[in-house]
């Protein structure tokens, strides 16, 4: 996977790929961890809590935690994660299958253009599915089962996952079916852009993608995960907005709400949602608190 979008499609789909099954690949050799932490301060000192940036499925082996992350963790009263339940595997499939079905598409391959047919003919064969597996499952479905194909981690491994099972007091924003409903409310040609990256991403030669996205969500690269490329997924500014803006910004009136009620917060979400002007770092910051990258 030799394309930089694929670090954005990942980082955006990886919450929902969780609620599939997937395999794990060992662990590369990768670098001490210091995955991305920030500290968060209000004006007159109180420490309201922290931002971690989590990756929400790694290969088997990878170690992650460190000293910091742990005073933190130990600090924390409370946990906010973008999906509470993720061991209800059963419920989280039964609002996937609901939501992914509708009557009078087309088939899956006249949903991409030409020039992408072959490949996802070939992606198709390689995981034993044929174009009519897909009759009635809508687009954005389709493309996070077929990206699940290719996928080196595993969400049994997730950051997240890990950090719900230590904490007893967790926070939800959104839940799975809300999760899900923004991928099934995408306008058609914007899922069928999520469909032809998958294909175009599944014909690597190898897994280097998926060291390097792990890799640079360890040693705290975040921004390498949004790198700007012409042809990438959040070049488009509807799906930008879906998938990144507009959720961060939902989010923050709630982070806001819970930090004003309750001790200090360990606000661990996907890695993604803290780049940029439109990262929860820089929207803190314009609530008024002091917000400082400590990892």
């Amino acid at each position: 996977m030799t394309q930089p979008s694929g670090f954005t499609l990942k980082i955006m789909w990886l919450a929902a790929l969780s609620l599939l099954a997937a395999c794990s690949s060992p662990a590369e050799d990768y670098p001490p961890p210091s995955p991305a932490l920030w500290e968060v301060t209000a004006q007159d000192g109180t420490k309201e809590g922290w931002l971690f940036g989590t990756i929400h499925e790694l290969p088997d082996g990878v170690e992650w935690r460190t000293e910091k992350l742990e005073r933190a963790l130990t600090q924390s009263d409370w946990l906010i994660v973008e999906v509470s339940d993720l061991e209800n595997s059963t419920q989280l499939r039964a609002i996937f299958a609901e939501l992914a079905v509708s009557d009078n598409l087309p088939p899956l391959l006249q949903r991409v253009r030409p020039d992408y047919r072959k490949d996802l003919r070939l992606l198709l064969s390689e995981g034993g599915l044929d174009s009519d597996d897909f009759t009635g499952t809508e687009t954005w479905a389709a493309a996070l089962t077929l990206a699940q194909l290719s996928s080196k981690g595993d969400s049994e491994n997730g950051v997240d996952r890990a950090l719900i099972a230590q904490f007893a007091a967790v926070i939800e924003l959104e839940g799975g079916r809300k999760q899900l409903t923004i991928f099934d409310r995408l306008p058609e040609q914007d899922q069928r852009d999520l469909l032809e990256a998958v294909v175009r991403e599944s014909q690597s030669p190898d897994d280097s993608e998926t060291t390097d996205l792990t890799r640079s969500w360890l040693t705290g690269d975040i921004d390498t995960l949004l790198e700007d490329d012409p042809s990438g997924m959040l070049s488009d500014p509807e799906l930008y907005d879906a998938l990144l803006k507009n959720r961060n910004r939902a989010w923050i009136d709630t982070i806001v709400a819970e930090a004003d009620k309750k001790g200090p917060l360990m606000i661990a979400v996907g890695a993604a949602h803290m780049v940029g002007v439109d990262g929860l770092p820089a929207l803190l910051t314009e609530r008024g608190y002091r917000v400082t990258r400590i990892q």
